[in-house]
C-alpha cells in the first residue's frame, strides 16, 4: 500500500512543479526569441489595452521589425550613447550606475535611471511599469537570461525595434518613417540622436517640434557618440 503524503508534502511538491514550470516557461520565451522577431512586447500590448479602454481616438499604433543589417549604424550608436555606454561590457547590470542611483536616493535626491539596454529589453518584452520588489526581482531575471542566452548585436535589435519613440510608435523601423519618411538603415547621426534624445520619455518629449530641452539633449547625445565611436568594442558591435 503506497504511503500517503502529508499536506505539506504536497504543497511543497506543488510549488516545485510551479517553479520548475515557470522556469522552463520563461528560458524557453527567451531562447525562442534569439532567433524569432517578437511579433509585440508588454508594454505594446498595455498602451494598446489602455488606449482600447480609454477611447483613445489619438493612439495609432505604428510598429515595424526591422532587421540588424537594414538599421543604420548611427542608431546603433546613438541609444548606446544615451542610454547605456558601458553596454558591451558589462553582464546585463551596471553595477556603478545602480551604486550611484542608490546612494542618491538615500540622500533624498532625484533618482536617476541605471538600466541597462538589457534590463530595459527585459522590461519592454515580458513585464509592465513600476518600482515594486517584485517587479525588479522578475526583471533582473529575464535580464540575467536574455545575456546569458542572446548575443549583444540581438540584444541590441531587440531594443531598437521594441523601443517607444512617440505615442503609437515603437520600434525605430516605424520612428524613422513617422518621422522622417526614411527607412531605418538612411537615418543620419542627427536622426539617430533626435531619436534617442526623446527615449526616458516619448509621451513627453517629441521629435517632432523638439523642445529646446531635447534639442540639447540630441546635441549631448551627438558629442557622445562621436566619443565613443572610438572605442574599439562599440566598434566592433555595431
Amino acid at each position: 500500500m503506497a504511503k500517503r503524503r502529508s499536506p505539506l508534502s504536497r504543497v511543497v511538491r506543488g510549488l516545485l512543479w510551479l517553479i520548475g514550470g515557470w522556469l522552463v516557461l520563461t528560458l524557453g520565451a527567451v531562447l525562442l526569441l534569439r532567433w524569432v522577431a517578437p511579433p509585440t512586447s508588454a508594454f505594446m500590448l498595455r498602451d494598446r489595452g489602455v488606449a482600447w479602454w480609454q477611447h483613445d481616438q489619438t493612439f495609432h499604433f505604428q510598429h515595424e521589425w526591422v532587421a540588424w543589417a537594414n538599421i543604420s549604424s548611427q542608431a546603433k550608436l546613438a541609444v548606446i550613447a544615451s542610454e547605456d555606454q558601458k553596454f558591451a561590457e558589462h553582464f546585463g547590470f551596471d553595477l556603478e550606475s545602480i551604486s550611484a542611483a542608490l546612494e542618491e536616493r538615500r540622500k533624498g535626491g532625484r533618482t536617476r535611471g541605471a538600466s541597462t539596454l538589457s534590463q530595459q529589453v527585459a522590461k519592454n518584452l515580458f513585464l509592465w511599469p513600476g518600482q515594486s520588489w517584485v517587479r525588479k526581482g522578475l526583471e533582473a531575471w529575464f535580464t540575467l537570461l536574455i545575456e546569458s542566452c542572446w548575443t549583444k548585436q540581438r540584444i541590441l535589435e531587440v531594443y531598437l525595434n521594441v523601443a517607444e519613440f512617440g505615442k503609437g510608435v515603437y520600434g525605430v523601423g516605424a520612428a524613422s518613417q513617422s518621422f522622417f519618411e526614411k527607412p531605418a538603415a538612411r537615418l543620419s547621426a542627427a536622426d539617430a540622436a533626435m531619436l534617442a534624445a526623446v527615449l526616458p520619455s516619448p509621451k513627453r518629449f517629441r521629435v517632432t517640434a523638439a523642445s529646446a530641452y531635447v534639442r540639447k539633449r540630441q546635441q549631448w547625445i551627438l558629442g557622445q557618440m562621436r566619443a565613443i565611436a572610438k572605442d574599439p568594442a562599440i566598434d566592433a558591435l555595431i
